[in-house]
């Protein structure tokens, strides 16, 4: 078949690779039909996620047809037709059980790398380094699903694949990242980053009962898409002082919730700043761009909430720690428990509450996939969000 393969730095290669099989009884192959590249694709593109080896396949928000089940799944039959969530979860550890599949106990076979990163392991992840299991992922014409019977779920043939495949991913992101801030109705809520998360986080903010929503980016089109299929409200944050602008547009107050859907590649306007950083990213004194995160965090109001959805890899320089602390402010985060939204966000698109498919401005076949990632890195011709075809 063929595969998007990670080959270094800035270097992807669509290839032939072997098809994948049933390893496990609890296993299913997908045949895929849609698959995206998400910006934290780009970490790995970047160079920024250690652990990946030459040739890994590439890809963790993809859907499609299942072709081959295990003897274990009885949930699954051939023909169905599935969104797959990109965290892998066995369904029976403590986690699991409490709804946390993201930190899922048994799925991850290379626990050890990131327990000595983060202190604790981490889930398996579909196309995302070897600390995170060395899965191959869905960026390819077919994909092996373990633990299916828990993972994918059917999704109605009525409805096309752009208006389901972000079930797998950014909209259960953005979501959560929105119900972290419990929002309560006539909050405010304030979000760093106008990418497919921040625009989710922005869009499910409103879902939630927001009252107002304020979008941060530098991006105009972006803020233009935000703006013309959600309520938000956009700062640009070159051309004003974030901060102050804040301050202002809620009487002085601060949001009464922040989040930030950008992480570890974060931009500042103020060129000492942003060479600061990129110099201790660089030399890996830092692993994240953390700017976004200190900016909400000074931002929100006290006693508010920052959520955390953008992705970190490990440690951050300059964290206002001191505001945290002597503002009671609250900071929550975590990698997306996707297979807890996916039955509450499939009813919001089958009620027509939203329709994910409008962040999407690229579709592009499979073997455009190196094109399609040098576009999404480069922010060019407009790139927001690109949907490969195998």
């Amino acid at each position: 078949m063929r595969a998007v393969c990670w080959m270094g730095v800035h270097d992807v290669e669509v290839r032939d690779v072997p098809d994948p099989v049933i390893m496990n009884d609890r296993d299913a192959i997908v045949k895929v039909t849609s698959t995206a590249i998400c910006g934290s694709d780009l970490h790995l593109y970047d160079g920024y996620i250690p652990t990946m080896e030459k040739g890994d396949i590439l890809g963790h928000e993809f859907m499609g047809e299942v072709v081959e089940v295990g003897a274990g799944v009885s949930n699954l039959r051939v023909g169905d037709r599935v969104v797959v969530p990109f965290p892998i979860a066995c369904g029976s550890c403590n986690a699991c059980r409490s709804g946390l599949t993201s930190v899922c106990e048994n799925s991850n076979p290379n626990a050890g790398i990131p327990e000595k990163l983060w202190g604790h392991p981490s889930c398996g992840i579909f196309g995302y380094s070897h600390m995170a299991g060395g899965y191959a992922g869905g960026q390819a014409e077919y994909a092996r699903v373990p633990f299916a019977d828990v993972g994918p779920m059917k999704v109605p043939d009525e409805l096309p694949d752009d208006q389901v495949l972000f079930l797998t991913d950014v909209f259960p992101t953005g979501y959560m990242g929105a119900e972290l801030c419990d929002i309560a109705p006539g909050d405010v809520i304030a979000v760093w980053g106008a990418g497919p998360v921040g625009q989710f986080a922005a869009a499910s903010a409103f879902l939630l009962g927001a009252e107002r929503v304020i979008l941060i980016d530098r991006f105009e089109e972006r803020l233009r898409i935000a703006r013309e299929n959600t309520a938000v409200e956009t700062l640009h944050y070159e051309e004003v002082d974030v901060l102050d602008e804040l301050k202002t547009l809620t009487g002085g107050r601060g949001p009464d919730a922040c989040i930030d859907a950008v992480g570890m590649e974060a931009h500042h306007p103020s060129a000492p700043v942003e060479a600061y950083d990129k110099a201790k990213q660089l030399s890996r004194q830092e692993t994240g761009r953390p700017h976004a995160l200190r900016e909400a965090i000074l931002a929100c109001r006290s006693g508010g909430t920052v959520s955390v959805m953008g992705v970190y890899g490990g440690v951050v320089d300059k964290f206002p720690m001191g505001a945290v602390m002597n503002r009671s402010l609250t900071i929550r985060s975590g990698q997306c428990h996707v297979h807890r939204y996916l039955e509450p966000l499939l009813q919001h698109i089958r009620a027509g509450d939203i329709d994910p498919s409008f962040i999407i401005t690229h579709h592009l076949p499979l073997e455009d996939a190196a094109h399609g990632y040098d576009i999404f890195r480069q922010k060019q011709d407009d790139c927001l969000k690109v949907v490969l075809r195998p």
